[in-house]
């Protein structure tokens, strides 16, 4: 029976990757991340950005709708959210949170550390102004609106809820949300259809947005798109330094969630072992 684990599971399938296939697959990938230009990174970044705004957007129509459930409109709402996760692994985009996958290649020595972290600053750059651009075109085509009014009224409500939360609250929810979106992006990898990549994505991402886990780059839309109504009506229900403080603990806990899984996973399928 050999020891090395890459060996174990290692039969390929037609059907989907093994998980052994799976590590390979993510340091390949991590390995075309790290080498990008910064222009292609940073439209990728944007492009991704982008998408979990929309579908932060489309989650606001569930939670404009006070006559729903509790409980269904918080899985109603994380499945809707899907949307952005699914249109950054089916139409290609760079997310920071899942690019902190990036540690296996790194644990492998595919690529350096500098290159995972030159990856991270770029993306997560592009990310912020993709969710920024989005919120004021959002604004623009005054989505706050719709229903009389309630999908802003539920924006800003999940804006204050969000720049509330305590210091350690944000921290451990962002490793939460992260360790769930890595594991959609790393079931993603075994897929080899747009089906395949839609069956990844719903349950992780609909988990953690029904258990009220906070995702950094969804925060970069939720945020400041609450700052914006706020400021047409002259009230401060979201505080700078509520603001400030969350995406800081949400960022800090989402890499540490992300890292987590990827560096599990290496050591668990692609760390050699000792002869």
């Amino acid at each position: 029976m050999p020891k090395d684990p890459v060996s174990v599971g290692a039969v390929s399938s037609t059907v989907m990757r093994t998980p052994v296939e799976i590590e390979a697959a993510a340091e390949a990938a991590g390995s075309t991340k790290a080498t990008l230009s910064i222009g292609r990174l940073l439209i990728l970044a944007l492009l991704a950005g982008c998408f979990i705004a929309l579908g932060g957007a489309f989650m606001l129509v569930v939670k404009a709708d006070s006559s729903l459930p509790f409980a269904v409109s918080q899985v109603l709402g994380g499945l809707v959210f899907c949307l952005g996760l699914f249109l950054v692994l089916v139409a290609g985009a760079e997310l920071f949170t899942g690019n902190c996958l990036m540690v296996a290649g790194v644990l492998s020595g595919r690529y350096p550390l500098s290159g995972m972290l030159r990856n991270w600053v770029v993306v997560y750059a592009g990310n912020a102004c993709g969710a920024l651009v989005m919120a004021g075109l959002l604004s623009a085509a005054a989505i706050t609106a719709i229903g009389d009014g309630a999908l802003g009224g539920a924006a800003l409500s999940v804006a204050a809820s969000k720049a509330s939360l305590a210091p350690a609250v944000a921290f451990a929810r962002g490793i939460l949300c992260n360790m769930l979106v890595c594991l959609a992006v790393w079931m993603g990898f075994a897929g080899k259809t747009v089906c395949d990549k839609l069956a990844a994505t719903i349950l992780p991402v609909c988990g953690f947005v029904a258990l009220g886990f906070e995702h950094s780059v969804a925060n970069l839309f939720f945020l400041p798109f609450g700052l914006l109504i706020q400021a047409g009506m002259g009230e401060t229900l979201v505080p700078l330094g509520g603001v400030a403080m969350n995406l800081a603990c949400v960022t800090a806990g989402n890499i540490v969630g992300g890292v987590l899984v990827g560096a599990v996973y290496w050591f668990a399928y692609a760390k050699r072992e000792p002869a």
